[in-house]
């Protein structure tokens, strides 16, 4: 087990982890890039897919929108190819860097990553690739992503816990938004399983989809407000993390954002895995579980625009910008679904409000990685 850490020597963590750098002193890192790379950087493919995916469901449609969003699942696609090839031989040529984010702290965290990157693209190509490649093919491909995904992000909420627990001790404001990032994946399996439920065989196969999907709806729901009452009373008793990780006070939009989603896209599903009377329930708490969370997603939406504004200037680029991105389109994604089932112009409002701030915080911060990773600023040559 390691040795408490001191709040300096976390904040050093944090920033070096977090600016896409490996957790190993720069004193053994040659100067090439792929030992750089880390596992956080599949929020790149998670931020850019649910670009796509909360475009293609959007309460506002007009044209090119559908072909711009097909065009973002490509792209969405080809980097989770790249990088999936690139971490591969990331861990080959160098195990010890690779080995080092499993034991580091914060980067330990960003192993949800991965498995949510496969999930987004999944959903996007049944969602949108489709047009493209047929049904049958895009079907295939979400499953064997959706299955991926999930045993992964299980695997990432059971081990990356027991490692905080078993390995490492924290002080009492050791606790920031990444915490999440490990438990949220099965939330997101939830909400895109959703989509494949119909498609699944009729009786037990497809009921046990759906009972398997609200299983991970609660396991990760309950483990991320846990983690948010942390979160929260960190922020209170000791203020605005270091200025690096500033950003990762966005990440608390996923599960919220998300679990409203899942709801409402399993209550969607539940007429052709369910009893009637099952499924109307499911219909119902879809609204009560659902507009309640969605409050809460607009308050924390407000403080951490707050928050941000208020660092703004202490704020230099890192991986964690990629924060602003996914969190706040499981918040379109989730306001689209309430609307779909109330009809409340409201949510159709705020939904397309948030898309348009998911789209302007994309473009900064996708530009931002671009040229760093050709200045050497992210992957330092």
């Amino acid at each position: 087990m390691t040795t408490l850490m001191s709040r300096n020597t976390a904040e050093e963590s944090q920033s070096r982890t977090e600016a896409g750098t490996s957790a190993v002193p720069k004193r053994h890192e040659p100067s090439e890039p792929l030992r750089h790379l880390a596992p956080n950087w599949f929020a790149a493919v998670m931020g850019t897919g649910i670009v796509a995916n909360a475009a293609a469901t959007l309460p506002l449609q007009f044209p090119g929108l559908h072909d711009a969003a097909t065009v973002v699942w490509g792209l969405a696609s080809a980097l989770l190819i790249v990088l999936a090839g690139v971490w591969v031989a990331h861990w080959k040529r160098y195990p010890d860097a690779a080995r080092a984010h499993g034991a580091n702290p914060v980067m330990m965290q960003f192993y949800g990553a991965p498995p949510m990157a496969l999930l987004t693209v999944g959903a996007g190509t049944l969602i949108l690739g489709k047009d493209v490649i047929g049904l049958s093919a895009a079907l295939t491909i979400d499953w064997m992503l959706w299955s991926a995904g999930t045993v992964l992000g299980l695997l990432s909420a059971a081990v990356i816990p027991y490692r905080m627990i078993t390995r490492h001790s924290f002080d009492a404001d050791s606790a920031f938004g990444g915490w999440l990032m490990p438990v949220v994946p099965p939330m997101v399996s939830a909400a895109t399983g959703a989509l494949l439920i119909p498609y699944a065989a009729a009786g037990q196969v497809r009921m046990t989809m759906m009972f398997a999907c609200l299983a991970m709806f609660g396991l990760s729901l309950i483990a991320a407000i846990v983690t948010i009452t942390m979160i929260w009373s960190k922020l209170l008793h000791h203020g605005l993390p270091a200025a690096g990780m500033v950003a990762t006070v966005w990440i608390v939009l996923g599960p919220l954002g998300q679990s409203v989603t899942a709801a409402g896209q399993l209550a969607n599903a539940a007429p052709s895995a369910l009893p009637a009377q099952d499924a109307a329930g499911l219909k119902v708490f879809a609204l009560v579980f659902g507009v309640p969370t969605w409050g809460f997603a607009m308050l924390w939406l407000a403080l951490a625009i707050a928050v941000t504004y208020h660092a703004r200037k202490s704020m230099k680029f890192n991986m964690t910008w990629w924060g602003f991105t996914f969190p706040v389109g499981t918040c379109v994604t989730g306001s689209t679904v309430l609307y779909a089932h109330t009809g409340a112009v409201l949510f159709a409002v705020v939904a397309v409000a948030m898309f348009a701030l998911l789209v302007t915080a994309w473009a900064v911060v996708a530009g931002r990685t671009i040229r760093g990773v050709l200045h050497g600023e992210l992957l330092p040559r």
